[in-house]
């Protein structure tokens, strides 16, 4: 499982024209589930994100959590993070996980979210969507459960 996690002070997720997903602070995940993922690995990868420090504190280190902030999330899919461009000029997305497979986790990954934070806002899965963020900082981490 993969995941672009950006710290924001607002993020919101466009389907032709209309708001579907809108947050105030906290962090926009793009999330990627691959052909081998687990129910283990989308809590492997929560457990990361919702413990990392990256909010600035009162003297301007990131030693604060998401919950330290009471942050807001918003997650999108985005099979894009499974994109292999070794070979030839348009990228492969056979490491992405099947539509069905990959749905159900992501469900599940927002289900891990929806229990320690208060708002959680998602895009659609497998729609086509307008992404909107102001990054603060810019702040942004990738992660990938394999490296975990």
């Amino acid at each position: 499982m993969r995941a672009i996690v950006q710290r924001v002070t607002n993020a919101k997720v466009d389907i032709d024209g209309k708001i579907v997903g809108s947050i105030e602070r906290g962090y926009l995940i793009l999330l990627g589930v691959g052909q081998t993922d687990t129910e283990q690995d989308a809590e492997k990868l929560w457990s990361k994100i919702y413990k990392m420090r990256i909010f600035e504190d009162e003297s301007g280190k990131t030693n604060l959590s998401i919950a330290d902030v009471q942050g807001e999330v918003l997650v999108v899919s985005q099979f894009t993070l499974y994109a292999n461009c070794k070979k030839g000029n348009r990228p492969s997305f056979i490491d992405a996980g099947k539509p069905d497979d990959a749905n159900r986790l992501y469900e599940y990954f927002v289900s891990l979210v929806r229990n320690n934070i208060g708002n959680v806002q998602t895009g659609v899965f497998g729609a086509m969507m307008d992404v909107s963020l102001i990054n603060d900082g810019p702040f942004t981490i990738c992660l990938d459960t394999e490296l975990l």
